[in-house]
């Protein structure tokens, strides 16, 4: 189906199967995000420091390994659940992710500068705020000092928060969580801009904020907000392409912030 130049793909119908339930789905979150907790917490200990430097991977793993257990036991495949790339080849999927990779950027495009506003008017008022409050939303000390600077190796970035951070927990949560929670509840959920927002759409953005508290950091509970861009992005085109794209260059582009405003 096609709205004005932009292409929706529909996910294929799903099997006569009964729904995943809430309690699986947020147990199986439970299961990755404590998997990479005590990751995390050996990584303080581990001594060669391999551990904690690949906990990205660690979680890429979880993220990926975890559904598609669960989706293999229901005899489903990914295709089902906004990654028909995954599957063999074909131009089908080959125009999947053309066309998710333009919808991702025009989506970056529309929303970045709104965003690089935003974080220019909070490295402002956060010199003004107590410090106590200061610290626990924000990472930041001292007043911003701005000098453009891209991530250290910013093609080796890009590939890494493509393939190793973004793709996984865009699987995770806009693929296998989010449409899974949906068909709890066909019936429920409410139309914006064009894109269906399901049941569990909310409860989805939610806990990927919370899980990135495994890093103990509370600000990371912002996460939320982007998670809501995605998780539409997921709704309006039918597939995590869109999705997966505007994940990471959002990483990049607060990598980018960070290193230009606290050099």
């Amino acid at each position: 189906m096609r709205s004005g130049r932009v292409t929706i793909v529909t996910d294929p119908a799903p099997r006569a199967l009964s729904p995943i339930g809430p309690g699986v789905l947020v147990g199986t979150w439970g299961l990755a995000v404590g998997g990479l907790l005590a990751a995390r917490l050996l990584s303080l200990v581990e001594p060669t420091g391999l551990l904690a430097a690949n906990l990205a991977g660690v979680a890429a793993v979880l993220f990926v390994l975890l559904p598609d257990r669960r989706l293999r036991a229901r005899g489903e495949g990914w295709e089902e659940y906004g990654a028909g790339f995954l599957a063999a080849g074909g131009a089908r999927h080959a125009g999947e992710l053309l066309r998710g990779a333009w919808q991702g950027l025009l989506a970056c495009a529309l929303c970045f500068p709104l965003f690089v506003a935003a974080f220019v008017g909070f490295t402002e008022l956060l010199p003004r705020l107590p410090a106590g409050l200061a610290s626990i939303i924000s990472p930041y000390l001292g007043s911003p000092a701005f000098s453009f600077r891209l991530p250290e190796s910013f093609a080796l970035a890009l590939v890494l928060q493509l393939l190793v951070v973004a793709l996984p927990e865009e699987l995770f949560y806009r693929g296998w969580l989010q449409t899974a929670w949906a068909r709890l509840a066909p019936a429920r959920g409410v139309t914006v801009l064009g894109a269906r927002l399901g049941h569990g759409f909310f409860a989805t953005q939610a806990l990927f904020a919370a899980g990135h508290l495994v890093s103990g950091q509370p600000w990371r509970l912002a996460t939320f907000f982007p998670g809501l861009l995605f998780g539409w992005l997921r709704a309006r085109t039918g597939s995590v392409v869109a999705p997966v794209v505007a994940h990471a260059l959002s990483n990049l582009l607060i990598q980018t912030l960070e290193r230009s405003f606290y050099p």
